[in-house]
């Protein structure tokens, strides 16, 4: 791949060309060592130093995974190249296209885009399903009361019994993600039970923080970490986590 990259693609493409590598925490899973992969990406990324033409390529890795956890060997040089870009939630401004299918369904399409991030505090997923839950609504928003019947509507088609209704898989994923750290399970729970009590904590980049932080239940703001939304808030509740700490105590 890389003579071919050098020899080939570099020479026939002349303009900046970006590649991107989706689902890249998926490399942490293969039955065989993606080490070198990696490692090929950090040399072409060091050969922009010395060779121009390497610096019209760019890879951008889309994923959940520190770098860090990217090359299993320690004996080789950790993957220590490049920079993160922390994804944010929409913002009222970015969320705006969203408006195209509320405007004829609703009276007021501002104010009950607002309600909605209120609830996802922009994450993009669950803003749309809230949206396209609305769109899909049998009964029209009351005027001036759209935060109630939104509250409602999350309640009822999200938060409830949301194992049976999370379709697409969204929040399961984040449940499975926290319980698939096996011994670093419960002290994970407990750095996110002590942030959903207090609203927020320091952000310290401790191993529970890091976690927490690439599961998505929790953002950093102005380096403090908060729960990423109400939803979650409401869904990773403490009776939540005293009941799963308990039966993960009670298998060991």
């Amino acid at each position: 791949m890389g003579e071919f990259i050098d020899r080939i693609f570099l020479e026939k493409i002349t303009q900046n060309t970006i590649v991107f590598i989706d689902e890249l925490d998926s490399l942490l899973s293969l039955s065989f060592d993606a080490d070198d992969f990696l490692i090929l990406l950090r040399t072409l990324f060091n050969r922009r130093a010395d060779r121009d033409k390497f610096q019209r390529l760019t890879f951008v890795m889309l994923g959940v995974a520190t770098p860090s956890q990217l090359i299993q060997d320690k004996n080789r040089t950790p993957f220590n190249i490049g920079r993160a870009i922390p994804l944010q939630g929409f913002k009222i401004h970015e969320a705006q296209p969203l408006l195209r299918g509320l405007a004829d369904r609703v009276s007021s399409p501002q104010i009950v885009l607002r309600e909605v991030l209120n609830w996802t505090s922009g994450q993009p997923f669950l803003s749309q399903k809230i949206c396209l839950l609305i769109r899909n609504a049998k009964s029209p928003i009351p005027i001036n009361e759209e935060s109630s019947w939104i509250a409602n509507l999350v309640q009822t088609n999200i938060i409830n019994n949301w194992e049976t209704q999370d379709e697409p898989e969204h929040i399961r994923t984040i449940r499975d993600r926290l319980l698939s750290l096996q011994t670093q399970t419960i002290p994970v729970l407990k750095q996110y039970q002590q942030i959903l009590h207090k609203g927020e904590a320091p952000a310290i980049n401790s191993p529970e923080q890091i976690e927490l932080l690439l599961s998505g239940i929790v953002v950093k703001r102005e380096e403090k970490l908060q729960v990423a939304n109400r939803i979650y808030a409401a869904i990773f509740n403490p009776d939540w986590i005293e009941r799963t700490i308990e039966q993960l105590k009670a298998k060991n």
